[in-house]
């Protein structure tokens, strides 16, 4: 792995802390499927956390909530608890377990509980301000990458153990 340094106005994500440290977020967060806007807001936080790109959270009064039904399955996050799962349905498209929420988050992440984090991965575009994220790679971690981050990232194959 090659760290790459940042440049001026980046961060880099091997600076970011473990534990992952929670954050507001002001700049316009978006998510975009089948056409629709399915979030937008200036409300949001985000999940700094090692070797990952930040991990947006949007609450839910901003979001169309009813284009999103719960999904099957959960996961485990030592930091932050039990993550639930929410499929998206927009203009005849699905998209399975397109979001995740914490409904119970831990007390360090308390300001999160009902917030929800789209994987750019499964809706059409994700935006922080006026930029298009990339997905961060593989399909569990849900990072936003921009402009403004460099890596490596955690995600890509043979990165599981980083």
């Amino acid at each position: 792995m090659q760290r790459v340094p940042p440049g001026p106005g980046q961060e880099s994500v091997w600076d970011y802390p473990r534990p992952p440290r929670l954050e507001r977020c002001e700049a316009r967060l978006r998510v975009v499927f089948a056409g629709v806007t399915i979030a937008d807001t200036q409300d949001g936080y985000r999940v700094l956390e090692t070797s990952h790109p930040p991990v947006y959270y949007l609450p839910p009064q901003h979001v169309a909530m009813q284009l999103l039904r719960r999904a099957p399955g959960r996961s485990f996050c030592e930091f932050k608890g039990v993550a639930s799962y929410w499929t998206v349905e927009a203009d005849g498209r699905v998209s399975e377990q397109a979001a995740w929420s914490y409904e119970q988050p831990t007390l360090s992440f308390a300001a999160i509980a009902g917030h929800l984090a789209f994987y750019a991965s499964r809706v059409e575009s994700c935006f922080v301000g006026d930029e298009r994220v990339a997905a961060q790679q593989g399909d569990f971690y849900g990072g936003w990458i921009t402009s403004a981050v460099v890596g490596p990232f955690k995600g890509a194959p043979g990165t599981r153990h980083w």
